[in-house]
């Protein structure tokens, strides 16, 4: 039984954790969404404490398996992808798999300056002239950088190689999902054009949402639907006509 800490009305960056936890078919409890004592924020918070903690993580998510506690999203997904095959078994193939994913977390780190470039502390509404110029560079330069990546990697890859990683689902294709999934709510107008500029991203994206495990994630009390207090964020001002 895993334990999984992290903010419990977001998706954010613990939803690329949950995503390969389900598709693993992984028993877990989603801390910070339960109630009762041992639960809840007062339980994440408790992880985060260097006081209380041997080796305590900077910032949620947390996992916690057994006696080790890991912390950053792609630290926890290499340990997972290793544990339950959804990286491959050989040394470079594992390496590959954490590169792939260390992009998506540049790429995400951009989505959320979309509507925070000036200062994380401050509101959206203290900054919108900035975060207008900064999402129209981000869908004009950024994501067709980032997705021409990922589509590059599909059309190259060998025949029968339907993943990023290889024959097999990994946590990267997971992650390069909720990509996807993010970029549909945030920027639904851009996304509409880019689906028809990267059809092996978006391909991607069809396939491992009709995957049983996440198929039936997506339409659980498990999945908390994107808002706009988490990383993607549906400003109509912000996604370009």
């Amino acid at each position: 039984m895993y334990l999984l800490y992290y903010w419990p009305d977001i998706q954010g960056r613990g939803e690329f954790v949950r995503l390969a936890l389900e598709e693993a078919g992984a028993k877990y409890r989603d801390v910070a969404r339960e109630p009762g004592r041992g639960s809840g924020i007062t339980a994440m918070m408790k992880m985060l404490d260097a006081g209380a903690v041997k080796r305590p993580a900077f910032a949620p998510p947390v996992l916690k398996a057994g006696k080790l506690l890991i912390g950053q999203t792609v630290n926890i997904l290499h340990f997972l992808g290793a544990r339950h095959g959804l990286a491959p078994a050989d040394m470079a193939g594992q390496l590959w798999t954490q590169q792939l994913q260390l992009t998506i977390a540049d790429f995400v780190a951009e989505v959320h300056d979309t509507h925070h470039p000036v200062a994380a502390m401050l509101y959206y509404e203290d900054q919108k002239k900035e975060a207008k110029r900064r999402a129209a560079d981000f869908l004009q330069n950024r994501v067709p950088k980032f997705l021409g990546y990922f589509e590059k990697i599909l059309t190259r890859n060998p025949r029968g190689m339907h993943y990023l990683a290889g024959r097999k689902i990994s946590y990267a294709d997971l992650s390069a999902f909720q990509i996807v999934a993010g970029l549909s709510y945030a920027f639904p107008k851009s996304a509409a054009r880019q689906a028809r500029k990267f059809r092996h991203v978006f391909a991607l994206h069809a396939r491992i949402q009709e995957r049983e495990r996440i198929a039936a994630y997506l339409t659980s009390g498990r999945r908390i639907p994107f808002n706009n207090d988490g990383i993607f964020r549906h400003y109509p001002e912000l996604d370009a006509a």
